[in-house]
């Protein structure tokens, strides 16, 4: 097994790449070169790829899957009405609208619009496309609406009036920018700006926050922090107690992970909280902060080890915290997903061996309490809405082959959930099977991923595989219900397999840390261990293996093609980071500093040289064809990671494909069809790659 790069890097080039690269002019985004370079390659993906017959059915299939007014209309509840976002081929661009929960019930389709985005989009000749809604939660007609021109990460923030359906007169508006906008209360807003000619982080983010006043111009609005241009970002938020006040938080990031918390008075004033910089607050319910530690605390005498969920009372006048007490303990399989605060009630998600369970716990005799809870615990359960002043709790419940169902729960009442919705089959389960296996990493470490697959699988090395994973920055893999692979994967006699690797949340703090930094390649080794031991059981072999990620996901799968090419025969490489040594002079590179190391320190410039895939490339070997996908609207990781890659394999006289979007930013916020039409393509891709 390869565990460093398959060729030697020159000491010149991994200090300065800048005098190495030949393709560093593809980082002006819009240069006419660089456009003309893309549209050649794009018009080369398409004539390979969706010029192939299967491509217009599959995405007309896909497409009608999206549209499918039986899906389930996720929403937020407030002041009786339920909320929802939607696109259909009338609006491709989306609607907001809402009903009531009766009506609901009933899968009643008779919604209410009260903001049209393709008709705002058509009268102000803008390429808009809804980012946001932030009701005002003790007055949720008035909201804060952010909308993004093609997807990008930045996005403009407007006051709407939901019952009049129009922008409110006067009202809060702030320009285009990657701004942090929240309600303090109806007439006031803590504001981050992010635009042009704001002061910035390095990474490009927001690094003042200010109290605007309504009917204030921004002339006369008050600064309450600055934070060191080298810090991350800062971001300010009001706490609603349903159990007491209300609480204003300043929160300076200065750095991904490192966090100061403080406290802001009523006259503006800021009283910083003892907790530890690598804490998140998640959430403030009857005087006591709920906090998930990152780092082990040591508090009063008591030592929290780090992945504990703890309650800390907080004095709102002084900020001075109270003895903590638990109530989430970390385990070696164990990690907290996520918290939500009700009325009466504590509802927190665990993940135990990557299955969720649901704990609620009740504030009794200052203190809070377990109370036992009926909820499904096979499959994944995810928040969807916690409604204000109140102890109902909506979730999604769902598996690889169990369609989603959305659940409302009355935390108060105790008993089983009411299922309001459920997703339609969008196939038949019967015939397959989701398991879970565990392959051997380098160092022994047991690395679990899930197995979905035919159950008359013979086992001999054949079956074309998709391997999908991520890898970083705590974030969790769980299941989900495969309602597009199942029909036009798995019952085409696909496998697809998801891989927990560190890097990850599934385990905890120590889990992500284990692959943080330097590091980094731990998580690579994960997930060439699981490819390997899905080979080693017969259930597929490398002509029949594909890999996908995207994000610091493309990372993972650049890397793992350029140390493993032998192992793979198709790469699904997604707005992808890959050029390691400029990642941090590229959009919002600098903010991932903590994750991966700074290049400008010779130590970590050392390691990420080591493994960076637009670097280890070498002429010297033979990769699969794989596809780059990336956005021109993507302000978060710069296009130019996917282009300089392709560019530099085919100069190595090496095949690779390249699609890259006009919108849909890194998130892929754009049209439906748009969506259709990529998950197509990837399929066509892997049909080629791994079936034909």
């Amino acid at each position: 097994m390869l565990t460093s790069p398959p060729f030697p890097l020159s000491a010149n080039l991994a200090m300065h790449p800048e005098h190495n690269d030949p393709h560093l002019w593809l980082e002006a985004l819009d240069s006419p070169e660089a456009l003309d370079w893309v549209a050649a390659r794009n018009a080369a993906t398409r004539a390979t790829l969706d010029a192939d017959p299967r491509f217009a059915p599959l995405a007309e299939a896909i497409l009608a899957n999206l549209r499918d007014t039986r899906q389930i209309p996720y929403f937020s509840e407030h002041d009786g009405w339920l909320y929802n976002f939607h696109q259909d081929e009338t609006h491709p661009r989306g609607i907001y609208r809402r009903m009531p929960l009766d009506a609901y019930r009933t899968a009643s389709q008779a919604w209410q619009t009260v903001l049209d985005v393709d008709a705002l989009a058509a009268a102000e000749g803008e390429d808009w496309y809804l980012d946001g809604v932030s009701h005002y939660t003790l007055a949720p007609s008035r909201a804060l609406v952010s909308f993004t021109p093609g997807g990008t990460d930045a996005s403009v923030t407007r006051e709407y009036d939901l019952e009049t359906g129009r922008f409110v007169e006067g009202g809060f508006a702030f320009p285009l920018g990657k701004s942090q906008v929240a309600w303090r209360d109806a007439d006031s807003v803590f504001v981050c700006p992010g635009w042009e000619g704001a002061a910035l982080t390095r990474a490009g983010y927001p690094r003042e926050v200010w109290l605007l006043e309504r009917g204030q111009a921004w002339a006369g609005a008050r600064r309450l922090f600055a934070a060191d241009r080298k810090a991350m970002m800062v971001a300010a938020w009001r706490f609603l107690d349903t159990g007491g006040e209300p609480l204003d938080m300043l929160e300076v990031s200065d750095s991904f992970y490192a966090k100061r918390s403080m406290l802001v008075t009523a006259e503006g004033s800021l009283l910083p909280l003892a907790l530890p910089p690598k804490a998140d607050i998640e959430a403030w319910s009857h005087g006591t902060l709920i906090v998930k530690l990152a780092e082990d605390w040591i508090q009063q005498d008591q030592h929290w080890p780090a992945g504990s969920l703890l309650a800390v009372p907080l004095d709102q006048q002084t900020g001075v915290l109270g003895k903590a007490h638990s109530l989430v303990a970390p385990g070696s399989r164990r990690s907290v997903e996520a918290v939500e605060a009700s009325l009466t009630r504590l509802a927190v998600t665990v993940l135990e061996n990557v299955k969720t369970r649901l704990q609620v716990f009740r504030f009794d005799d200052g203190r809070w309490q377990p109370v036992p809870v009926e909820a499904p615990v096979d499959g994944v359960l995810e928040f969807v809405d916690q409604p204000w002043q109140s102890d109902v709790l909506y979730y999604s419940y769902s598996d690889f082959l169990t369609p989603a169902g959305l659940y409302r729960l009355d935390l108060a009442q105790g008993g089983a959930a009411e299922c309001l919705r459920r997703q339609p089959a969008a196939f038949d389960p019967t015939p397959f099977v989701a398991e879970q296996y565990s392959a051997s990493a380098p160092d022994g470490t047991a690395i679990p991923y899930f197995v979905v697959r035919p159950r008359t699988l013979a086992f001999d090395g054949q079956a074309p595989t998709l391997l999908y994973g991520y890898g970083g920055f705590e974030v969790s893999m769980l299941p989900y219900y495969l309602d597009n692979f199942g029909p036009q994967w798995l019952e085409k006699g696909g496998v697809f397999v998801v891989a927990n690797i560190r890097g990850g949340g599934e385990f905890g703090p120590a889990w992500h840390q284990a692959a943080q930094g330097a590091a980094r390649p731990v998580s690579f080794d994960d997930f060439i261990a699981v490819a390997e031991d899905l080979i080693a059981r017969g259930i597929t072999s490398p002509r029949r293996l594909g890999i996908e990620g995207g994000s610091n996901g493309g990372l993972l799968v650049g890397a793992a093609m350029v140390r493993r090419p032998d192992l793979f025969n198709a790469v699904v490489c997604e707005v992808p980071l890959l050029d390691m040594l400029r990642y941090t002079e590229l959009l919002a590179g600098a903010s991932w500093i903590d994750e991966y190391g700074d290049p400008s320190d010779p130590a970590d410039r050392a390691a990420l040289a080591a493994y960076s895939p637009y670097h280890g490339l070498s002429a010297n070997m033979r990769y699969p064809r794989a596809l780059f996908t990336t956005s021109r609207r993507d302000d978060r990781v710069h296009p130019a990671h996917a282009r300089k890659m392709v560019a530099r394999l085919e100069a190595l006289g090496q095949a690779a494909l390249l699609y890259e979007s006009e919108a849909g930013g890194h998130t892929g916020n754009a049209g439906q069809a748009e969506l259709a039409e990529e998950l197509a393509r990837v399929l066509v891709y892997l049909y080629r790659q791994l079936m034909d």
